[in-house]
């Protein structure tokens, strides 16, 4: 009898082994700006390689606001801040992730004036989800907490945001925190709130972060990271002038480095025990070694470029394995060895310029221009080779968010879910 089982429980073994690489990885949410860790990194995904405003469109809905925030994917919904056109009112919509029904909206009206740019409209702040609540800034209206069906949890006022060219910064949760870069303008400060009832738990306002006047050229519009060094973890900041790590419970200075420009667009970037943040404007990029206390500068930072003068930068770039890749605002792509700096290849993309940030996903290199069009890139260190390029034809400022088989991209006219058929 013995004899005679060890077979068939073979064929099980085999049966399940088959199972389990067959079914498909469960990929996790994209629950904040620039994905599960606020790199733009996708794991486990398996978006497609080509679509265009006809072709691999699982859903579109349409929308009377345009907007530069990126959607966020929390299970079977996704969320974006919103702000209809030619209205006071701001706020959160909950869209079905199967259909793009809109299930549930909830708005405020705001009906003081707040400067921004013509192409920074209001709600450019993504929301943020710990998967039972959502966060939304709407700006000088203050943070809003939802749980996910929409019932407002709690609101906190932070002041007005007063800056010639608006907001951009999203918050960002760790542990039982919501952090948020305010600013930039005449009141900017970094804070860090309770997620659960939305009161403060620290503030800090640094040098050089606040300008004397609305219409200074100073401010950052950067989405601060998280990071886990050694046995720490610390809150990154790209700030005027200096990169900045907080201890996350209590807001004080871990390390510093100086050597960033007067403003800064980019959220960090992370390879290994590396740091790297990029000023925009054509201001410099820098590269430090993390895990340094009190200031760093002379001691850990591992390169700057300052000359010739850099490109603008609006969009985040993404790092892969020992090279950074990155779209700069004039649609020139770049790639940078990390631990040197040293250019490695650049190329214009045609079609316009770029605000998004790119993704890195099933081995390949998502980067979108403001055309509307994605190009997808090969992860190659020798050359630019691109792999495809994926016409909306549409105004598209903000960056795309990867889950699964699927792209969630946001236009200035329609909310996008691309998928293979």
């Amino acid at each position: 009898m013995k004899c005679q089982l060890q077979p068939l429980t073979l064929v099980w073994k085999v049966w399940l082994v088959g199972l389990l690489v067959a079914a498909p990885a469960q990929a996790a949410d994209w629950p904040q700006w620039r994905g599960p860790q606020g790199t733009g990194q996708a794991p486990d995904t398996a978006p497609p390689l080509t679509w265009s405003a006809t072709e691999n469109v699982k859903w579109k809905v349409a929308l009377d606001g345009q907007g530069n925030a990126s959607p966020i994917v929390v299970g079977q919904k996704v969320f974006i801040t919103h702000a209809p056109n030619d209205s006071n009112l701001r706020g959160l919509r909950c869209y079905d992730r199967a259909t793009g029904e809109l299930k549930w909206k909830h708005e405020v009206e705001y009906g003081e004036q707040e400067p921004t740019h013509n192409t920074n409209p209001f709600c450019s702040a993504s929301p943020v989800s710990d998967g039972e609540r959502v966060i939304a800034w709407y700006g000088s209206p203050g943070v809003y907490c939802y749980d996910l069906e929409g019932k407002l949890l709690w609101r906190t006022d932070l002041g007005k945001v007063e800056h010639i060219w608006g907001f951009g910064s999203s918050p960002v949760i760790h542990e039982g925190l919501v952090f948020l870069n305010f600013g930039p303008g005449l009141s900017a400060f970094v804070v860090a709130l309770d997620k659960q009832t939305g009161k403060e738990v620290w503030r800090r306002q640094f040098p050089g972060q606040r300008s004397e006047e609305i219409g200074e050229f100073r401010g950052s519009w950067s989405t601060p990271v998280v990071h886990r060094e050694g046995d720490r973890t610390v809150l990154l900041l790209s700030l005027p002038g200096t990169l900045r790590a907080l201890d996350p419970a209590t807001g004080n200075d871990v390390w510093t480095c100086d050597g960033l420009g007067a403003l800064v667009y980019t959220s960090p970037l992370i390879a290994g025990d590396v740091v790297i943040a990029m000023s925009g404007y054509g201001g410099p990029a820098l590269a430090v070694k993390s895990g340094g206390n009190g200031d760093v500068t002379a001691t850990h930072r591992l390169w700057r470029h300052e000359t010739p003068k850099p490109p603008q930068r609006v969009g985040s770039g993404v790092i892969v394995g020992p090279h950074l890749y990155i779209l700069n605002e004039p649609g020139i792509a770049w790639c940078l060895d990390v631990q040197t700096g040293e250019k490695k290849w650049e190329e214009r993309l045609t079609g316009g310029n770029s605000w998004t940030s790119m993704v890195h996903a099933g081995g390949r290199i998502y980067a979108g221009n403001t055309a509307g069009t994605t190009f997808v890139l090969a992860v190659n260190p020798a050359k630019c080779e691109i792999l495809a390029e994926n016409k909306l034809g549409e105004l598209t400022r903000a960056s795309p968010a990867l889950v699964d088989s699927q792209v969630f991209i946001r236009t200035y006219e329609n909310l996008y879910c691309l998928e293979a058929k």
